[in-house]
């Protein structure tokens, strides 16, 4: 048996345990070798799907069409998602794109989302997903629910439980960027392929890095591990898609989606503990199992 056989079957275990879905991608970043769980199947992306908005946004830097210095005011209109901090602040205040777009990835902040799916259009988020081979992935919306809320504001919808705007992904596309990310920052053919520069690239690593929602990945790691991350947490939904370093070295790529969540479990655990831990558990057996 292949570690990487030993580690699917140890994930696989652990996620048997629980009575919700749990779909994985793992990725040896030694050997090349891959393996997964549901990994094709479609499931809401949350706020996972930043990761393809940053590198949108980076393609846009490269082409001149934004600047990572250039002002950006954050107003009322786009404080009105529960996720982040700049919710709380008073309106009309301005910082700079890179900042914008680093308090979109470390903090979730959805101010800041919208502001960059507003000025990127999803069309083009959806154009750059498709062209690294991200086949289930689709970006309904940039910050979600703001469409169908400003609908029933006007009037011209009902809420139902179908309305076709949950941003979709799956464990395969997301690691599969991971990877796109991690060649394009070192190889300069590469990232050119895929409309960035190596440094753009690198940068986008280090803001995933700079992650300040860590209880689920890096949950059970040795405290220093670089852990280049992006959480995603909405309704019955919790998930974690990362790089995993080993000192200075990319090691593996672990993505985790969970759906379906309970409350509460029937052993008396909330959702957030409960699928940290699984979620922290699963990157463990990885690390504990891998040379």
């Amino acid at each position: 048996m292949t570690t990487t056989h030993k580690i699917c079957d140890l994930l696989n275990r652990e996620c048997d345990v629980y009575p919700f879905h749990t779909g994985w991608s793992f990725h040896d970043l030694a050997t090349g070798e891959t393996a997964n769980r549901f990994g094709d199947l479609v499931v809401p992306a949350a706020s996972t799907r930043k990761i393809a908005i940053l590198m949108t946004a980076m393609q846009a830097v490269k082409r001149g069409e934004l600047s990572l210095e250039e002002p950006v005011t954050i107003d009322e209109r786009w404080q009105i998602s529960d996720s982040g901090v700049f919710q709380f602040f008073r309106p009309g205040f301005t910082i700079t794109m890179h900042d914008v777009l680093l308090m979109m990835i470390i903090l979730s902040d959805n101010a800041c989302t919208g502001i960059v799916c507003d000025r990127l259009g999803l069309d083009a988020i959806n154009r750059f997903s498709q062209s690294v081979g991200m086949t289930g992935t689709v970006h309904r919306e940039g910050i979600p629910q703001y469409t169908i809320r400003s609908k029933l504001a006007s009037g011209t919808a009902v809420m139902t439980d179908a309305q076709g705007t949950v941003n979709e992904t799956s464990p395969n596309d997301v690691a599969k960027l991971l990877h796109v990310i991690l060649r394009a920052s070192t190889d300069a053919g590469f990232s050119a392929s895929i409309g960035v520069t190596p440094v753009l690239a690198e940068l986008a690593l280090e803001m995933l890095s700079r992650q300040r929602l860590r209880a689920r990945l890096p949950f059970l790691l040795p405290g220093d591990t670089r852990v280049a991350h992006k959480t995603g947490t909405s309704g019955t939904t919790y998930n974690d898609v990362g790089i995993v370093y080993r000192g200075d070295m990319p090691r593996f790529i672990l993505a985790v989606y969970t759906s379906g969540v309970p409350a509460t479990l029937p052993d008396g655990r909330a959702a957030p503990g409960a699928t940290a831990n699984l979620i922290g558990t699963l990157a463990r057996l990885c690390w504990d199992n891998l040379a």
